[in-house]
């Protein structure tokens, strides 16, 4: 890391080289552009992450199209100014706090609320509700910011691949290819929505293709053991590792080839069909994932403690303006984190006693415990590029399951906050990498993720409520919601205790758990090529939650990526992200427009 004088050479080298003081970075187009493409981001990561449980990032898909859209406008002489690499990233610093407002526990702990049977805020509280959390996670990231970007000069994976993506865009016509692709790739995943989904067609695309065989005698697709024709699915998967695409597919083959066959004999398990047998799978994947999650965490127990090492200092760098030092004035103000605590705290307080019944005392608790995850959470992405809101949720659940016994609501939402305050925390700092390595000013950053926030809890709150009128369509084939079942089903435990569950859903429990520690070990005291055949905890948890055909899909997008960066590694590098992104952004958007056509009776 260096010795502090490093550190502070290394800043000024970066003031006197990369700074650029006189771009344009939060200009009005680059807002008003990051406002339309991150509730569109935002959209789509909603239909993708109650399909699978993910959220995508979305910054560089929101980059290529601001490129493009650019391009397009100085063509037509719409645009006199040609659209700078500083505004494209000012744009994607508002896009991807859009876009990640599915993530960070939202998109589990709403989806969790209706399948534990609690009633649904208000549209407008819910949007109050997310923008808070967002906000202060966002807050959360400017005391920090100096410390792990500058002087540490954490990777932050993400970020990196941002700016040279930026780079790339604004120096050599490759972009244009890169846009062409993602743009036909969005067209030929909206044709397989309106394929699948508009009501009216002489024909429909099945939902699932398999093979002939029988299993129990029963055809495979009964079982879940078929590919689902979804383009948006196979783009998933190809942004995905092949670790974790075969891995799902493994999770999908124990659960519902070799597990649930005899569990429905036994009458364990009522019928053959996928509600049916993911309320006992489910206990196995929600094993794997959160003691995978828990153990990960445990395995960074360095930039956890830097982290706690650090909240002090990082306290301190708010009390105000060194004028000795040039960055400050560069630099977010430290005061804004003080200030925005004292501000938006209060608020979320309110919030959650007024929606959730949290007594203000555990409303209170949950502030510092949401900064110190904040702090974790940014340091961890900066070292791994994984945000551990898989292990900050289950984590925080029991916390408040410890200090609120018996009630479910509180122990769901208050995880919200914290898992929501760490990622969001995470993706400033994500974003301000990228503007780092570009020569960008922190300050309109800063103020980009903030407006970002409000854009994506206004674009996602009302689509939720439409494609999800109640409880009945989370669980299902369409809509299976993984991280949401994951978070009832802890807090059902919390609530009802670990005897209260069937004794093979027992047994499947403690085997998931089990079985995610000890992969997270292998996988970290394994040599690399040994590490290669153990299974993805998160993938093989999530194959055992979603349905099997999404895994199959999956899978074969993440075989086929491999595939390409094997055999064509350049051409990989340039295509693999743009066509995976248009099929996910053609697919989710038009399923979104046709879900939303049908809820308004404007087809039928």
């Amino acid at each position: 890391m260096g010795t502090p004088d490093d550190a502070a050479q290394a800043e000024r080298r970066w003031l006197a080289e990369t700074f650029q003081p006189g771009a344009p970075q939060l200009t009005w187009r680059a807002a008003l552009s990051g406002v339309l493409l991150g509730a569109l981001m935002a959209l789509s990561n909603l239909y993708v992450v109650l399909k699978t449980g993910w959220s995508l990032g979305v910054t560089v898909t929101a980059c290529i199209l601001a490129w493009a859209a650019f391009r397009v406008l100085s063509a037509l002489r719409l645009s006199r100014r040609p659209f700078g690499p500083l505004e494209n990233n000012a744009m994607a610093s508002v896009a991807s706090s859009a876009g990640y407002m599915t993530g960070g526990g939202n998109m589990a702990a709403l989806p969790a609320l209706l399948l534990l049977g609690a009633p649904r805020p208000s549209g407008p509280a819910l949007v109050a509700w997310f923008s808070a959390i967002a906000m202060l996670g966002v807050l959360i990231a400017i005391p920090v910011k100096r410390q792990l970007v500058n002087r540490e000069r954490l990777p932050f994976p993400t970020g990196t691949a941002t700016a040279e993506t930026i780079r790339a865009l604004h120096g050599a016509a490759a972009g244009a290819s890169q846009a062409r692709l993602l743009g036909g790739a969005a067209v030929a995943g909206a044709l397989v929505a309106v394929a699948k989904d508009l009501p009216g067609l002489p024909f429909h695309l099945p939902e699932t293709v398999g093979l002939p065989l029988l299993l129990a005698g029963l055809p495979l697709a009964r079982w879940g053991l078929a590919m689902e024709t979804s383009l948006l699915l196979f783009g998933s998967g190809a942004l995905v590792s092949l670790r974790t695409g075969w891995s799902m597919l493994a999770g999908a083959v124990l659960a519902y080839g070799l597990l649930a066959p005899p569990l429905v004999a036994a009458g364990v398990i009522p019928a053959v069909a996928y509600k049916a047998i993911v309320q006992w799978t489910l206990w196995g994947g929600a094993g794997v994932l959160v003691s995978s999650g828990l153990v990960t965490t445990a395995f960074d127990w360095r930039s956890l403690a830097a982290s706690l090492s650090g909240v002090g200092a990082a306290l301190r760098g708010t009390r105000g303006a060194d004028p000795a030092d040039p960055l400050d004035a560069v630099e977010a103000p430290g005061w804004w984190f003080p200030a925005g605590l004292a501000v938006l705290g209060p608020v979320l307080v309110l919030l959650m006693w007024w929606l959730f019944a949290i007594p203000p005392w555990v409303g209170l608790l949950t502030l510092p415990l949401g900064v110190l995850m904040g702090f974790m959470a940014a340091r961890i992405t900066g070292e791994t590029d994984t945000t551990p809101s898989k292990a900050f949720g289950p984590l925080t659940q029991m916390v408040y399951g410890g200090l609120l016994p018996g009630q479910v609501v509180p122990n769901v939402m208050g995880a919200n906050v914290t898992a929501g305050m760490g990622l969001h925390a995470a993706d400033l700092l994500t974003d301000l990498k990228a503007g780092y390595l570009l020569g960008a000013r922190p300050r309109p950053q800063v103020v980009a993720q903030l407006l970002g926030a409000v854009v994506g809890a206004l674009a996602v709150v009302p689509v939720f409520d439409l494609l999800v009128p109640d409880a009945s369509a989370l669980g299902t084939v369409r809509f299976p919601a993984p991280s949401a079942q994951v978070w009832a089903g802890v807090s059902r435990v919390l609530q009802a205790g670990f005897a209260a569950l069937h004794p093979t859903a027992r047994l499947a429990l403690l085997a998931g758990l089990a079985a995610g520690a000890l992969l997270v070990v292998l996988e970290r005291t394994l040599p690399a090529r040994a590490k290669a055949f153990v299974p993805s905890p998160s993938g093989l948890g999530l194959g055992m939650v979603i349905p099997g055909p999404s895994s199959v899909a999956i899978c074969a997008g993440a075989a086929l990526a491999a595939l390409l960066r094997r055999v064509r590694p350049a051409a990989a590098e340039r295509l693999v992200v743009p066509a995976a992104s248009g099929l996910i952004a053609g697919e989710s958007l038009m399923g979104i427009a046709i879900a939303l056509a049908v809820a308004l009776g404007l087809v039928s």
